[in-house]
């Protein structure tokens, strides 16, 4: 059974940050910091499983950890969402950065602010994150942080006054960083007694348990047994287990609640009963609205197109 805190001492944050600006890194250096892993359990991009995601340098899925941290003699839940990088997974960031109370934004202290960082930055002030400017490798040697910080706030128009600088690859700062999240990332908010409201912000299929929703509790909260009604399609399922999200394997709980995020089993079939972005109520006590921004999954397929006859470029952009 997991620890329970106060609402007030619970830090859900995400992580944003263009590819290869050491998002996975530092997520890890977080959780190591943290404690939640060994140094002999530590491996490379604890964060990123899929086999693809580890071959590639990207993260696909919403991936979250919840980690266990002290400081000032309180003892504080930090829930990491971390969200993928790529430009093909915005939908997915949305939800991400949706369940989340603040977020890190990473960006590294040779390459500046990218284009991807942007667009996701925007996402997270519509959801009215609280953003933590963190610059990241400045172990290099090329390194430049004030002119990054400078970019950040000519480019985004956010205040880069209060930062973290970090090296995910040998640990400086890390430390600092953790606290830092402590200090400026919002409690959640929420009613623990009003109607269950739930956003799953990633599902998946395990071949022992079935489809698996990750969730994030915005009121009342989730308990082993109860009957859950998924709001878009309808449906009511059974809660069979609960379980926080654990770098090395999940922690089964009783119940999720409000500001907590976790995973839920009810025992299905597929996915596509719990699609991303969709809320989960109490069957016998439903919230009044679902949460908003659900959208039905977009397939995208992407193509580079190019002239066997280089000089006619124009008259392919023409057609196009």
């Amino acid at each position: 059974m997991a620890n329970k805190v106060p609402q007030k001492n619970i830090r859900n944050f995400s992580i944003i940050a263009h590819i290869d600006h050491g998002k996975s890194t530092l997520a890890d250096r977080i959780i190591q910091e943290c404690g939640a892993v060994t140094d002999r359990q530590m491996s490379a991009q604890v964060m990123d499983t899929m086999d693809i995601e580890k071959e590639r340098g990207i993260t696909i899925k919403a991936q979250s950890v919840r980690l266990d941290y002290a400081k000032d003699g309180e003892h504080y839940i930090l829930n990491l969402i971390d969200t993928p990088g790529h430009v093909d997974f915005s939908y997915e960031v949305s939800r991400s950065l949706a369940s989340s109370d603040g977020a890190l934004l990473i960006v590294d202290a040779a390459q500046g602010v990218e284009a991807q960082t942007i667009a996701n930055v925007y996402i997270a002030i519509e959801n009215d994150l609280e953003l933590l400017p963190v610059v990241n490798k400045i172990d290099l040697p090329a390194a430049d942080p004030d002119r990054v910080l400078s970019e950040l706030e000519e480019a985004i128009g956010i205040d880069a006054t209060e930062h973290n600088l970090v090296s995910a690859k040998t640990g400086v700062g890390v430390a600092e960083l953790v606290d830092s999240i402590v200090e400026r990332v919002p409690a959640p908010v929420g009613d623990d007694s009003a109607p269950l409201k739930a956003l799953i912000y990633d599902s998946w299929f395990d071949n022992y348990l079935g489809a698996l929703a990750l969730v994030r509790v915005f009121d009342g909260k989730i308990t082993k047994g109860q009957m859950a009604k998924v709001m878009g399609t309808k449906d009511e399922h059974q809660v069979l287990n609960l379980m926080y999200p654990n770098p090395i394997a999940p922690v089964k709980t009783d119940e999720i609640r409000t500001g907590e995020i976790g995973i839920v089993v009810m025992g299905l079939k597929t996915v596509d009963s719990l699609k991303v972005g969709d809320t989960i109520t109490d069957a016998k006590n439903p919230t009044a609205e679902a949460i908003d921004g659900f959208e039905p999954a977009k397939p995208f397929v992407f193509a580079g197109i190019y002239p066997i006859e280089t000089d006619r470029f124009e008259d392919l952009r023409d057609a196009l």
